[in-house]
């Protein structure tokens, strides 16, 4: 039997962060022939959009070199700092420096630095303007069908394309949907500023309103997200053109907490997303068929673990094919999302406070749980340890 019979192929639709990760792991393995489909002509670099990765993922980055990018174009908070919006005082700050180790550290960078990594070895693998149109699965082959009427085979089907997943739509009749989060993400990126300790992460909270900002390379660039309550229409949130309507952001911009307008005036690049999350979890009927990253569940941004967790749920993926054991892939997934999940809404609830008295009470718990051992073992530990 030649080689090439034996090798077992992997399809992977969608060249985001999962798919491009878990497509590395497997190239340093030869039993495995690997093609990526994406529906774009081009992977999306977008250029004003900062990401944070705890220690877990940076641990599982490291594995295809991580450890050699480029220094100047990442960035090492020890640090997040709590403000109130309302009096813009400090409320106290969390040393998230305590779970880093030599090779493992907290990292902030762009989006399109980290892509671009994970892009450069197995660029070559992508087919671009690839948009899947069906799938079918039988006798442990899935056939694949794109809409430029190519077909295509494999042992082994990946999805990673996203909170909306088409792919999802084309192996269930009912597929769970995502659903709007109430909240709109608001990103950009804003220049140095005295008022701002931008070796760190600053996090500001304020009525139905947090923002975020944090340095997201050596030169100075801060990455800047602020995410607002804001309920939109069911035909609103379909229609996606509006996000970038003139009048539509001047609006949004309007609910701004007025002692957080200052930032505003300065973020560049400004861009207003809906926010769209998981509302349960998808189970293939086959075990050769798998989701990973956003496909599998998109969190509500409170946590900064939506990149952290594609590259988690890559890599356990990874494992579980290279050790045949594909069966226990969602099980395990399930249970460190809905840990991931919980938090992520949890965070929110609190960040978004808007009762003066709970608000009290809330910064007074901050003071003290930042520094309590025991409760950041278990709240974040848990999470970064993997």
């Amino acid at each position: 039997i030649s080689r090439e019979k034996l090798m077992k192929k992997i399809a992977i639709i969608g060249a985001g962060i999962s798919g491009l990760f878990i497509a590395n792991l497997f190239k340093k393995n030869s039993n495995y022939q690997i093609s990526i489909y994406e529906k774009n002509n081009s992977i999306n670099l977008d250029e004003g959009y900062g990401i944070q990765l705890s220690v877990n993922s940076v641990k599982l980055l490291n594995k295809i070199g991580f450890y050699k990018f480029n220094d100047e174009k990442k960035f090492n908070p020890d640090k997040i700092n709590f403000y109130s919006i309302k009096s813009t005082k400090k409320i106290c700050d969390l040393d998230i420096s305590y779970f880093n180790s030599k090779d493992c550290k907290y990292t902030t960078l762009k989006r399109s630095d980290l892509i671009n990594f994970l892009n450069k070895d197995v660029k070559d693998l992508i087919k671009h303007s690839h948009s899947i149109s069906q799938i079918e699965h039988e006798n442990h082959k899935i056939k694949l069908t794109f809409e430029n009427r190519e077909n295509s085979e494999c042992d082994y089907l990946i999805i990673s394309d996203g909170v909306f997943s088409n792919s999802k739509n084309l192996i269930s009749k009912n597929p769970t949907q995502p659903k709007y989060n109430n909240t709109l993400a608001i990103r950009g990126m804003i220049p140095n500023s005295p008022k701002i300790d931008y070796k760190n992460i600053s996090l500001f909270l304020g009525p139905d309103f947090h923002q975020v900002i944090y340095p997201v390379s050596q030169n100075g660039d801060l990455n800047f997200i602020a995410i607002m309550r804001y309920e939109l229409t069911l035909e609103k949130q379909k229609n996606y053109s509006l996000f970038s309507e003139s009048s539509f952001i001047k609006k949004v911009l309007e609910n701004v907490p007025k002692e957080n307008k200052v930032f505003f005036e300065n973020v560049k690049e400004l861009k207003i997303f809906p926010v769209f999350v998981s509302s349960d979890f998808f189970e293939t009927k086959n075990d050769n068929i798998n989701l990973i990253g956003d496909a599998f569940f998109a969190f509500q941004p409170s946590f900064a673990q939506g990149a952290s967790q594609s590259i988690e749920s890559a890599y356990e993926l990874f494992k579980s094919i290279e050790n045949n054991t594909e069966g226990n892939y969602f099980k395990s997934r399930v249970y460190k999302t809905k840990m991931v999940n919980n938090r992520s809404k949890f965070n929110q609830f609190a960040f978004h406070l808007s009762s003066p008295l709970t608000t009290f009470f809330r910064n007074i718990f901050l003071k003290r749980l930042v520094k309590n051992k025991k409760f950041l073992e278990s709240y974040l530990g848990k999470i970064y340890n993997n």
